[in-house]
């Protein structure tokens, strides 16, 4: 099957385009259409993907030629499975929206169209002015969907979520520019994208600060202590299937650009920065995770669980060892897997507390509703890492890489390990087990989350029994980057 990159791009958008001039009702359909069919066109790429083989299927089309920006495509180990979590948890969260009430239901199914189309350009763009695009972009319909289909104070929320991520954007497309004079050779062309950019010699002292606006773009988007100031009532306001999306994939992007963008384009800049990133990190995996346990409302106890998470992903970016990058990229589809669907129950246990999202309000809901416990079970045991979850093996290998030379930070990190299964049994004891709530009316889980939550807790499950689907696929190309950053740590030392 000869796979069409830009077809699997637009997609999503074009059934969104679609689903705004057909009637109210059809629109979801038309949606979730588009979704089933990106993911039937990711499906068919792990069958034609090869492993050894570099950047694949590349589209390469002159797009401002005046200004060395072109519109390229392509997939390898590095961004194929965030390209599937993307394929796996749309269809999942536009489900559950399609068999909710909607205001306007073709805007909001047209903006959920657009955020896929946009993530997906992110994770393919082979273009570093090609990806701000598309980075940017994302950021249009998340400020609709919260603020125009969000609760409570949706509009601070709104307001905050704009102001952070819109500021590291501008922040990153100030570095990119600069990135791209800066490494055009005298009498030679400026060119933006990617494979250039590697090839070519950047000042080093001018790596230091564009590493910097990058990362602060990225910190912003992760989310990531100190710049994680949006969240709280980002994820308060957000509903259910939006913040699912938000929280489970959108979040990968910002991680995913260290792998892509600065690692092997500015290795010395990465090098000289890479103590203060791992303190950023190991820092928010604490912080994280002491938040996580004294959280009441079960939607922060995920927030803060995710910057605990996405600490653990940038640590193991930033030991620089083959193994901490591969077990980062792995935790990035493992964090993404288990959120989405975490997300999504917790919508169904609040549908069954008359709303409520407080842990001193909900218990007892395993005795009426066995599978909606052991689907939850299931995905608490794999947030903790337990031993045979593909959690534990990305944990491990983040862990095992920090200790090859940050064997202090590593330890320290390690404590983030023990907090999260504190947290974790804490929210699934509090929600399934104990006293039933004075609010909450126990029942099983319903059809349609199931039909949403189950493809998911099986994905989990099988990479847990077979995680090596995802190593041996990601190898090389992890092996390559951390291959050209190894020579800039030495000389920074």
């Amino acid at each position: 099957m000869t796979i069409h990159l830009s077809i699997v791009l637009f997609l999503p958008l074009a059934a969104g385009l679609i689903g705004a001039f057909v009637p109210r009702g059809v629109a979801r359909w038309v949606v979730l259409a588009g979704t089933v069919a990106v993911l039937a066109y990711v499906v068919a790429m792990f069958f034609d993907f090869d492993s050894g083989g570099g950047l694949q299927w590349v589209t390469d089309d002159g797009w401002i030629s005046e200004l060395g920006i072109r519109y390229t495509l392509g997939v390898d180990g590095l961004n194929l499975f965030m390209i599937a979590l993307t394929a796996i948890a749309w269809p999942a969260c536009t489900l559950v929206a399609a068999f909710s009430e909607q205001d306007r239901p073709r805007l909001f199914f047209f903006n959920l169209a657009l955020a896929e189309t946009a993530v997906l350009g992110a994770f393919m763009a082979q273009d570093l002015a090609l990806f701000i695009v598309f980075f940017d972009l994302m950021l249009v319909p998340f400020y609709f969907l919260i603020g125009g289909w969000g609760s409570g104070e949706r509009v601070r929320a709104t307001t905050k979520f704009v102001i952070y991520t819109l500021s590291g954007s501008l922040l990153m497309m100030a570095a990119a520019i600069a990135l791209g004079v800066l490494a055009t050779p005298d009498g030679g062309e400026i060119s933006f994208a990617l494979s250039d950019l590697a090839q070519r010699t950047i000042p080093e002292e001018s790596q230091h600060w564009i590493v910097l606006l990058f990362a602060l773009a990225f910190f912003v988007k992760a989310p990531l202590f100190p710049l994680h100031g949006w969240v709280p009532e980002t994820y308060r306001s957000t509903s259910i299937p939006v913040l699912a999306l938000l929280s489970g994939v959108l979040s990968k992007v910002g991680v995913y650009g260290f792998l892509r963008i600065v690692l092997p384009i500015t290795p010395d800049g990465a090098g000289y920065w890479q103590e203060l990133f791992i303190i950023v990190a190991v820092f928010s995996i604490l912080y994280g995770s002491i938040l996580a346990f004294s959280q009441d409302n079960v939607r922060m106890v995920l927030a803060y669980s995710s910057i605990a998470q996405l600490g653990f992903i940038v640590l193991g970016i930033f030991a620089f060892e083959e193994k901490g990058a591969q077990g980062a990229l792995l935790q990035m589809l493992n964090h993404g897997l288990v959120t989405v669907p975490l997300f999504l129950i917790i919508g169904v246990i609040a549908a069954r507390a008359r709303g409520s999202e407080s842990l001193s309000e909900l218990g007892g809901m395993a005795f009426r509703a066995p599978v909606l416990a052991a689907l939850f079970l299931v995905i608490s045991l794999a947030t903790l890492a337990m031993p045979g979850s593909g959690n534990f093996v990305g944990e491990i290998l983040i862990l095992f890489g920090a200790f090859e030379d940050q064997l202090v930070y590593g330890l320290v990190a390690s404590v983030g390990v023990v907090l999260a299964a504190v947290y974790m049994i804490r929210l699934f004891q509090g929600t399934m087990h104990g006293r039933v709530g004075p609010a909450v009316e126990s029942r099983e889980i319903d059809r349609v989350n199931l039909a949403a939550v189950a493809p998911l807790v099986a994905v989990i499950v099988a990479l847990g029994v077979y995680p090596h689907f995802v190593l041996d696929r990601t190898e090389r190309d992890i092996g390559a980057t951390a291959a050209q950053v190894h020579p800039a740590v030495a000389v920074v030392k």
